[in-house]
C-alpha cells in the first residue's frame, strides 16, 4: 500500500523515536542502506546523548562496568551511518499534519537549550521502549530506584559506594539495612544484579573498607510475588537459578507480594517486614504513559500501542511501533509476543524491508515472533549462566562457561549490529588489554 507522501519535503521522511537497541539499529542500517544513496532522510529522536544497551544497566548499578566505556554517542553514530539526531522528549502527535512535537530541552540550570519544535515524517516509527511498573504500590516511586536509563542505574551505585564508606567511617557497627540490598522482583533484571551484586559488594569492601564483613555486613534479598524466580521462564531453568542463588547467599522470598515500601524497608503482604535503605525495583513494565491515548493511537492497559502483525498500528498506517512499547499480536496464540530484546532485534530487521517496500510501494512483510531462547547471567565472576532455546525442535539447556560466552555474544550481536565486525574486534581486542590495568569494579 502506497504512503501518503508529506508535501513539504522531497524525500520521503522516516523518523523513529527511541534510540534504545532498536531503534538505534534500525536508524543506523537505514542511513546505511537509504540515507547514504539519498533514498529517503533517517531521523532519529532521542531524549538523551548516548546510548547504553539496556541490559547492562544492571552491571552499571552494580558497579562491574564503567558506563563511560560503553556508551555511544548518538551524533557521532549519525554522522558515521548518514542519518540525523534530533536531541529531545517526544510529548505530541498530530497524525493528519504528519508531525511529531518534540519538546523543549534544558540544562542542569533549567535555561532552555533548544526550544520545542515540529518535526514532519512520512514513516514514524515508536520504539520508546519500556519503563518499570511499580503498580501503584505505597512509597515505591519515592523509595525505591527503577534501572530504566543509564541515570537511574548510575544513582544506585552512587547510594550503593556511598553506604560502603559510611559504614567504614561511622563510629558505631552496621545497623540493620544499613547495607541490605532489598530487589522487588525476580525477573533476569532482579536476578542478575543480586548475582552481580554480590561479586561487586565484595571487590569493593576489598579495596581498603577493611571495617566491612562482606559476609556478615552485606545481605542481598529478592522479593517475588510468584511462586519462583523467573516465573516467565520454564520450572527447571528456575530452580537452577534458584540453587545458584542460594549458593551466593542471596535472600530468595518467593510467594511475597510487597505492599509497602518505606525509607526503612520493604512490607510485604504476609506482615513481613525486610529492612533495607537501598531499595531496587524490578517488577513489571509497562510502557510509557504518554502513549496512551496518543492522538487517537489505540493502547492497551499498560500504555503499549496496539499494532498489526505489519507493525502499523490499528489507527493509523503510516505510524509503526516496535519493542517493548508495541502489543504485536503472536501467530497462533492469544497472548502477545513477549517484550525481549530478541525481539525488538527480530522487528528492527523487518521493518529496514517494511520501509524499503513502502518506497515502491509493495505489500509489507508481517512480524513472526522466533524464540531463540533465553539467557540468564549470574555475574561477571561466576561461570554460572542459562541458555533456554528451541534447537532442533526441542529444547537444550546450557550452563557455565559456555553460557558465559553465548550471554556475551548477544552485547557482540549489538554491538556489530552498530559499528560491524572489524570495529567491535578492535574495541574488543583494546578493552581486553586496558582492563589488566584498572580495576576490576567502578570505585566512586
Amino acid at each position: 500500500m502506497r504512503f501518503k507522501k508529506s508535501a513539504s519535503t522531497e524525500l520521503h521522511q522516516v523518523v523513529i523515536v527511541g534510540g534504545g537497541a532498536g531503534g538505534l539499529e534500525l536508524a543506523t542500517r537505514l542511513g546505511d542502506c537509504l540515507g547514504r544513496k539519498g533514498k529517503a532522510e533517517i531521523t532519529l529522536i532521542d531524549r538523551t546523548r548516548t546510548h547504553v544497551w539496556k541490559p547492562l544497566l544492571h552491571e552499571i548499578a552494580a558497579g562491574s562496568m564503567n558506563p563511560d566505556k560503553h556508551e555511544l554517542d548518538y551524533l557521532a553514530q549519525a554522522h558515521w551511518h548518514h542519518f540525523n539526531f534530533r536531541l529531545g522528549e517526544m510529548d505530541g502527535l498530530d497524525r493528519a499534519k504528519q508531525e511529531v512535537y518534540i519538546g523543549a530541552n534544558f540544562d542542569e540550570n533549567g535555561a532552555e537549550i533548544i526550544p520545542r519544535r515540529t518535526i514532519k515524517f512520512d514513516t514514524l516509527i515508536i520504539a520508546i521502549g519500556s519503563t518499570t511498573n511499580d503498580f501503584g504500590i505505597k512509597g515505591a516511586r519515592e523509595n525505591s530506584i527503577a534501572l530504566d536509563t543509564m541515570d537511574q542505574a548510575e544513582r544506585f551505585h552512587r547510594r550503593l559506594h556511598n553506604a560502603l564508606v559510611r559504614a567504614q567511617t561511622q563510629a558505631g557497627p552496621v545497623h540493620a539495612g544499613q547495607l541490605e540490598v532489598v530487589i522487588v522482583g525476580a525477573g533476569a533484571t532482579g536476578v542478575e544484579l543480586s548475582a552481580e551484586l554480590h561479586n561487586t559488594t565484595r571487590e569493593l569492601a576489598a579495596y581498603g573498607l577493611d571495617k566491612i564483613d562482606p559476609d556478615k555486613d552485606i545481605s542481598i534479598s529478592i522479593i517475588e510475588a510468584s511462586d519462583r524466580v523467573l516465573p516467565a521462564l520454564p520450572p527447571s531453568l528456575s530452580k537452577a537459578v534458584d540453587l545458584e542463588l542460594r549458593k551466593l547467599r542471596v535472600h530468595v522470598y518467593a510467594g511475597e507480594r510487597v505492599t509497602e515500601v518505606t525509607d526503612k524497608g520493604v512490607y510485604t503482604h504476609s506482615g513481613r517486614f525486610i529492612p533495607s535503605e537501598l531499595v531496587v525495583w524490578a517488577a513489571g513494565i509497562k510502557a510509557p504513559d504518554f502513549l496512551n491515548g496518543l492522538d487517537g493511537l489505540e493502547s492497551n492497559r499498560i500504555n503499549q500501542l496496539v499494532v498489526k502483525p505489519t507493525l502499523q498500528t490499528t489507527v493509523d498506517e503510516n505510524v509503526f511501533a516496535f519493542g517493548d512499547c508495541a502489543a504485536c499480536p503472536r501467530a497462533g496464540s492469544i497472548d502477545n509476543v513477549p517484550p525481549r530484546a530478541q525481539v525488538a532485534h527480530q522487528q528492527a530487521s523487518m521493518l529496514i524491508k517494511t520501509v524499503k517496500a513502502r518506497l515502491h510501494g509493495k505489500a509489507l512483510p508481517t512480524y513472526v515472533y522466533r524464540d531463540y531462547g533465553s539467557l540468564v547471567n549470574l555475574g561477571r565472576y561466576s561461570t554460572v549462566g542459562s541458555l533456554m532455546g528451541s534447537v532442533s525442535g526441542g529444547t537444550m539447556y546450557i550452563e557455565g562457561l559456555f553460557a558465559r560466552l553465548m550471554y556475551q555474544s548477544l552485547y557482540k550481536m549489538h554491538l556489530i549490529a552498530l559499528h560491524g565486525f572489524f570495529t567491535v574486534f578492535l574495541q574488543t581486542l583494546a578493552r581486553m588489554i586496558t582492563r589488566r590495568t584498572e580495576p576490576q569494579v567502578k570505585l566512586h
